[in-house]
This record gives C-alpha cells, structure tokens and sequence, in this order.
C-alpha cells in the first residue's frame, strides 16, 4: 500500500459541519484502497471532533462537531494520516457469492439492455455473471452497495422515469455500476434480474450481507432454483 501524499489530497468543506476529502479524480482500485486504509487507521486512531465517516468511489465525507471545531481543525488533525496509510495492512478481500435469475419477470429490463446494446439476452447474462466486482462503498438504502467492475459492454442509462416500487433483490444496472436493491424501494435502475437471499436483516446481529471492500460474484440460477433458496 503506497502512502498518499498531501498534493494526492484535497479538501473542500462541503457544508457547516462536514469536510469532504478527495483522494482522486477516477474511480480505481488503488484509490479504493487508500480510502480503506484511511477509514482503518481512523478506526484505530479516532480524530478528536470526528462524528462520522461516509467514504464513496474516490472520496470520504467526513462529519464533524462544528460546536467545538472549524474545517481547519479537522483537515490539520487528518493531513498526518495520509503519510501512514502504508503502515496499514488490509486484510484479504472477502468473496461474496450471489444468485441471480435472470430475465422475465424477475429482470423486465434485460430485453431492453440487450437490445440497446444489439446483442442478446443471453450474452448479456454471461457478460455480468462473468465479471469480479467491488463493493465500493454503502448507501442509498439500508444494505445497498454501489458495486464497481461493471464490463463496458453494459454500461446502460437508467430508466427516464424511475420505478415507484423496485422489488427486494433485484439486481439492476445504472449508467456504468451493478447493483441489488436490498429493500423494496422506488429506483430508476434497469433491472435485469433478482436474487432469492436477503441483503439486509435489521433483526440480524450482522445486518448487511455485503460490506465495502468485499469482492461479488453473481451466480445464474433458474427460477426452479430461486424457489428453492426462497423457501429453504
């Protein structure tokens, strides 16, 4: 891991009580792995004044009590960090599998993608099941994550009006990310198929099934096969 110097780093205050820090311009594995490693050392060093840390594609936004501190307190407490991020040591990204079918009713999009792109239904199945994403980062919703490796060949717009109501599990492409709606929830994404697991238990000790840095796979399954997981 190679340490990020001050000139790699920029600051912008992004309201009263936050701090945004930019590591970077382009979304990248590297980049991705600095931000982990800032988000670790400040785990194990908290800084004084710090409410929150919220970390996207190339960027963490950072909360703050601005009671007792100004932007200038929190950015002259975090710049020495960004000289140790080599000390951190990330631990081996952990392989998530999910089950996805595909198409019909639970992807009503996946026609649509396919022939935006002028291919198949089929290929398109085989380009995003054969691609290794990254979760960059949590949100939207409770158990979302924005995930990164989406192969270009289906990079899609999203729909011009959004859904009112996207069903839970459903795996969906916007613009150049993948993704699975974790809750049911209006979303404008093109959805092209659906998982049977739950993304997200509120009732669990370990509520979200993915975590940022984890690595996803999807796995083609049929409809005989998401009955099954969906009753088991």
């Amino acid at each position: 891991m190679s340490s990020a110097s001050s000139s790699e780093i920029r600051f912008q205050p992004a309201s009263d009580q936050s701090l945004l820090v930019h590591f970077g311009q382009e979304i990248s594995l590297e980049i991705h792995e600095k931000i982990l490693s800032f988000l670790k050392l400040c785990e194990a060093e908290p800084v004084k004044g710090i409410v929150n840390l919220h970390p996207a594609y190339c960027s963490v936004l950072v909360k703050f009590d601005a009671i007792h501190f100004t932007h200038s307190d929190i950015e002259s407490q975090l710049r020495p960090y960004f000289a140790r991020l080599h000390e951190i040591s990330l631990p081996e990204p952990r392989m998530r599998e999910i089950p996805v079918c595909y198409g019909a009713e639970r992807g009503p999009d996946l026609r649509d993608v396919a022939s935006l792109h002028g291919t198949t239904e089929a290929e398109v199945v085989r380009l995003h099941s054969s691609a290794k994403y990254i979760v960059y980062f949590m949100g939207f919703v409770p158990g979302f994550a924005y995930l990164g490796g989406l192969p270009a060949e289906l990079e899609t717009p999203r729909l011009s009006s959004p859904r009112k109501r996207v069903p839970a599990g459903s795996v969906a492409i916007g613009g150049s990310q993948t993704g699975v709606y974790p809750i049911a929830t209006p979303g404008g994404w093109r959805l092209i198929g659906q998982t049977p697991i739950q993304l997200f238990r509120p009732e669990a000790e370990k509520k979200n099934f993915l975590a940022i840095g984890d690595r996803v796979v999807f796995i083609p399954i049929s409809e005989e096969r998401f009955q099954e997981f969906a009753t088991a």
